[in-house]
């Protein structure tokens, strides 16, 4: 499915019924499909000159492994939390590769929905949904869904239509029928297709605050369409940056194939195999030797010779490492991540800079990706609520997320030791901070119960 053809289809069809205006641009729609392209190296430059290093892939890896590093999260508090984090626990299991995916593409939703045996979840990428409105907040209000499927000759395409009114919920689905990539087609009915058949055409829902998804958005502004509401890319702002790296690690490959060793051998030298219509190499090594024509003449060149240039190795890895740096700066990434890192900022205050710039921004995603799972968790409990999956009861969410991103932890730990040395800072502190203990359980541990027994007497 081609993401910007698929956003044309959708607006011609639900303009007719709902006079609908995307939130979202032909321009981002583009921008959505580029992306998918390269995280996939199938972006539009790379051909049989220009390969990919898979930088799009690897910042998205990099950058998803930062955020999702040592995450904890669970919910807690009732017979209800229980069967919730029973679901939920199946999901931050593959939290790192979801969120891989939205770094990739800008954003992801998680959407639970009702199944014969529960709760089940659907993992929707940017590249299958289509925003339509949002509220001041900055909360979907309108939203489509597309799944497609193949069959014999034919494509088939049902569109989810989620819209918020007030508190009222309507979803709705519609199934359509195409002999052509990029167009819907004609309508069809849902009981036609058998995946589809027990899907309902429409329900409405009472008493709703929001759609019942987690929207996790990159949080970065579209330098390309300022307005839009969408999530951007991890490496929105290094497109050109990385096209730019592609060419020149392409000519670095070129460099090496172009200036391989080879033996320059007169034809005469050879033998020539009748059976096969070629020459034959010394010991079959038709990669090492090439066949050339001489002429005879007293100054024509030996019959062997040597082909062995230098390589151009060291000029070209030189520009290619600075165009790395660039990305990594455009990426939010510190310096040494993609490039060299033997040749990174060598100043303690570039050092500090360049770490911070990541760690700011893993910070923000986690922000971000933490009321994402928030709200798939408030969509569980309502349709938990819906179809009286299980007796109401409260829940509680708890996010542990390693501070080690952004804090320099054992940095952090030399200090505080050198606290509780001067005095600043007591033993039994921390303990609590870096053991993990209670404050009952510290203060036992460094012999203070008894000493605090005894203040306690006096006081009474």
């Amino acid at each position: 499915m081609r993401y910007s053809k698929m956003y044309e289809a959708l607006t011609k069809v639900l303009e007719k019924d709902e006079q609908i205006t995307f939130a979202m641009t032909d321009v981002t729609s583009r921008q959505i499909e580029l992306w998918s392209l390269m995280f996939k190296d199938r972006a539009p430059w790379i051909n049989e000159d220009t390969k990919s290093m898979g930088l799009p892939s690897a910042i998205s890896s990099e950058l998803a492994r930062l955020i999702t590093l040592e995450m904890e999260s669970k919910i807690t508090g009732s017979s209800r939390a229980t069967f919730l984090d029973s679901h939920y626990q199946k999901q931050i299991r593959k939290l790192r590769q979801f969120t891989e995916l939205a770094c990739a593409k800008g954003g992801i939703i998680f959407k639970p929905y009702v199944t014969e045996n529960g709760l089940a979840t659907q993992i929707v990428q940017a590249d299958s949904f289509f925003p339509i409105t949002f509220d001041d907040s900055g909360n979907i209000t309108r939203i489509c869904f597309v799944e497609q499927f193949r069959k014999a000759n034919s494509i088939y395409t049902r569109v989810e239509y989620h819209k918020l009114e007030g508190t009222r919920l309507t979803i709705r689905n519609r199934a359509f029928k195409s002999d052509t990539d990029g167009i819907l087609g004609s309508e069809i009915s849902l009981e036609s297709t058998e995946r589809w058949s027990d899907l309902a055409e429409e329900i409405t829902i009472e008493n709703v605050t929001k759609l019942p998804i987690g929207y996790f958005k990159v949080p970065l502004a579209n330098n390309k369409d300022a307005d839009s509401p969408l999530g951007v890319s991890c490496f929105s702002r290094g497109t050109d940056l990385i096209h730019e790296a592609d060419i020149r690690y392409s000519q670095i490959s070129w460099e090496f194939e172009s200036k391989e060793t080879a033996i320059h051998i007169g034809e005469s030298l050879l033998k020539y195999d009748k059976n096969q219509d070629k020459l034959v190499y010394p010991g079959g090594k038709g990669r090492l030797y090439r066949a050339m024509e001489y002429s005879q003449g007293a100054v024509d060149k030996p019959l062997l010779e040597a082909f062995s240039p230098d390589i151009r190795d060291t000029s070209y890895f030189n520009g290619l490492n600075q165009q790395l740096r660039r990305i990594e700066f455009a990426c939010c990434l510190a310096y040494g991540t993609l490039s060299d890192p033997n040749n990174e900022a060598k100043t303690a205050e570039e050092i500090k800079t360049s770490k911070q710039r990541s760690y700011t921004f893993v910070s923000d995603c986690q922000k971000a990706l933490q009321d994402a799972l928030e709200d798939y968790i408030d969509a569980m409990d309502l349709w938990c609520t819906i179809y009286d999956l299980v007796p109401q009861g409260s829940h509680r969410v708890s996010f542990i997320w390693d501070d080690s991103l952004v804090v320099d932890t054992e940095k952090e730990r030399q200090t505080d030791r050198s606290d509780v040395a001067m005095g600043a800072m007591q033993l039994w502190e921390y303990r609590m901070k870096w053991f993990g203990e209670t404050e009952e359980e510290a203060k036992k541990a460094v012999g203070m119960n008894d000493q605090t027994a005894l203040i306690d007497d006096m006081t009474e």
